[in-house]
């Protein structure tokens, strides 16, 4: 992985603008489309036809794609109640403790967030109810491979906050399954139907519904490129989370840090996806020298090691800087997606991180456990977007309402102050309904 020193290098590759185009328009990609369409398209004009195709012939539509991107042939689109209890007999008894205890944690995190928001009350003259949404969709990656805990980190929140209704999609196996460990996460958070449909249809059947999917009223959860354009494009139609980019780490480390952990934390982002970054951001050059050699060790061993390889040539970066506190300015400029903190005194910078999704502090806290256990989602902001956003939370699936009730003696104080700025914008009857209750 290649080094630069000093700040000014490393402040120029680390600047990027909120939500930048990460498209992977490749010719294996455009090669891909013309399989299934048969003519050439670009990313975007293939999720818009699959969503016009969905929204107008339903469950059609989906039983076609279904076949032509993900190679199933299916029968029915919804996953059985039967199929879910049976998957208990067939999931690794070791995932299912891991399972449960990880929902455990996620259940106690939201539900510490909602103990000190629902406080929050309509009071008199003045305030906010808070209402769940009634149904929301959940998304889960699948097809060649599973992700249970995504699934636990998107329900179980919106359970906690009171959804009445968690349906998920999630992409089927090419011999129609879905992996027995996505079914009995879901069993676990509480989600009420599975449906096994993925990509750009999964996303436009959840926006407005077909025969089998009922229609949400939000979207929630990660997915790959199709998924991430289909989102945008329902958008307003229904409500979303975000658009999740590459999955991104970016650790800051001195020299008391551990040339493995940092290397292993590296890597362990790399191994997500060719397009993830990974940066490390030291004031020890002997750190970083350790740790370019760690990862050419530590890669050689890799079941993913291409996967890895590819994300740490292209979007890999060890940066070395003067001290920690140009680490940190470098950390708000990038708002990385993971942000690491491997140095002395960590919980003393933690005041001076204004940009992050999620921030781990100390050689203890690798960014693997907040995938999996730690307890708060793993659905976080991607792509600089930390600037503005938050992870998932139970706020996603909540609504505020405000209320405004006011008494006599109020009006009398508002009504006045009212017409004036009525007036003034041109608003005649605006002032006077305002001024009639004084009458």
């Amino acid at each position: 992985m290649r080094i630069i020193e000093g700040f000014e290098p490393a402040k120029a590759l680390l600047s990027r603008q909120p939500g930048a185009d990460f498209s992977p328009d490749s010719p294996t990609l455009r090669q891909r489309i013309k399989q299934v369409f048969g003519t050439e398209m670009s990313p975007e004009q293939a999720v818009a036809q699959i969503v016009d195709d969905v929204r107008s012939t339903g469950d059609t539509a989906l039983f076609n794609y279904t076949l032509r991107i993900d190679r199933a042939k299916l029968s029915s689109l919804e996953v059985s109640k039967k199929r879910i209890k049976s998957a208990y007999l067939e999931v690794d008894k070791e995932l299912l403790s891991a399972l449960k205890f990880a929902a455990e944690r996620i259940g106690s995190f939201h539900q510490k967030q909602k103990d000190s928001i629902w406080s929050l009350a309509a009071k008199k003259g003045f305030g906010q109810l808070i209402r769940p949404i009634e149904r929301i969709g959940a998304y889960a990656p699948g097809g060649t491979a599973s992700y249970p805990s995504t699934v636990l980190m998107t329900a179980i929140p919106a359970r906690i906050a009171g959804v009445k209704e968690v349906i998920l999609a999630t992409p089927p196996r090419p011999d129609g399954t879905v992996p027995v460990s996505t079914l009995v996460a879901a069993d676990i958070a509480g989600v009420d139907r599975v449906f096994s449909v993925g990509g750009a249809q999964a996303i436009a059947a959840l926006a407005f519904g077909t025969e089998s999917i009922p229609r949400v009223d939000k979207i929630c959860g990660p997915g790959n490129i199709f998924v991430v354009l289909a989102k945008k494009l329902v958008y307003g139609a229904v409500g979303i989370d975000s658009l999740p980019g590459p999955s991104e780490v970016l650790i800051i480390a001195d020299e008391s840090a551990d040339p493995a952990y940092c290397a292993a934390d590296l890597l362990a982002q790399g191994e997500h996806d060719p397009l993830a970054s990974a940066i490390l951001v030291t004031n020890s050059r002997r750190l970083a020298d350790e740790v370019a050699k760690e990862l050419e060790r530590q890669l050689k061993s890799l079941e993913r090691h291409d996967i890895a390889a590819e994300a740490l040539q292209n979007q890999g970066l060890i940066a070395v800087v003067a001290d920690i506190g140009e680490a940190i300015e470098l950390a708000n400029l990038y708002a990385p997606e993971h942000l690491s903190l491997m140095v002395k005194g960590a919980d003393a910078y933690v005041e001076r991180i204004t940009n992050a999704g999620c921030i781990f502090i100390g050689n203890s806290s690798t960014v693997v456990l907040g995938d999996y256990a730690a307890g708060p989602s793993h659905v976080l902001p991607t792509s600089a977007t930390a600037r503005f956003s938050s992870p998932l939370n139970i706020l996603d699936f909540v609504k505020l309402i405000n209320i405004v009730d006011v008494d006599k003696g109020t009006l009398k104080k508002l009504a006045k102050a009212a017409a004036v700025i009525a007036r003034a914008e041109g608003l005649e009857a605006h002032a006077r309904a305002a001024e009639k209750r004084l009458d």
